[in-house]
């Protein structure tokens, strides 16, 4: 059984969650020091996360993300703090509007 599990929901579709998916890769990577593997599926994708303290995998398809993580002794102290920490990177992507089509859009004023 994980430590923390997180679920979100969402209604992007696979192609859209799988670039939300490369992007929280690439922020934990760098801010949390994690090694991650992608592994994109049919109709699931698969992210799998590890570092000293910490391993897990975040699963990725169209309509949801499904995070499980399993914290070492040490990890298991601050259970509280890393998940509010993985919900608040996960939410802010989600809320995350997509550049481009509205920036586009914008005309600079005269």
């Amino acid at each position: 059984m994980p430590d923390i599990r997180i679920e979100r929901p969402h209604s992007l579709g696979l192609p859209r969650a799988r670039k939300l998916a490369f992007q929280w890769a690439e922020q934990v990577e760098e801010q949390f020091d994690m090694q991650c593997t992608y592994a994109e599926g049919e109709v699931e994708d698969t992210v799998r996360f590890t570092r000293s303290g910490v391993s897990g995998e975040l699963l990725v398809n169209s309509d949801s993300f499904v995070l499980d993580a399993k914290l070492g002794f040490l990890l298991g102290a601050f259970k509280d703090r890393i998940e509010a920490e993985i919900v608040k990177n996960l939410d802010t992507l989600l809320a995350a509007k997509p550049a481009g089509k509205a920036a586009a859009r914008k005309t600079p004023k005269k």
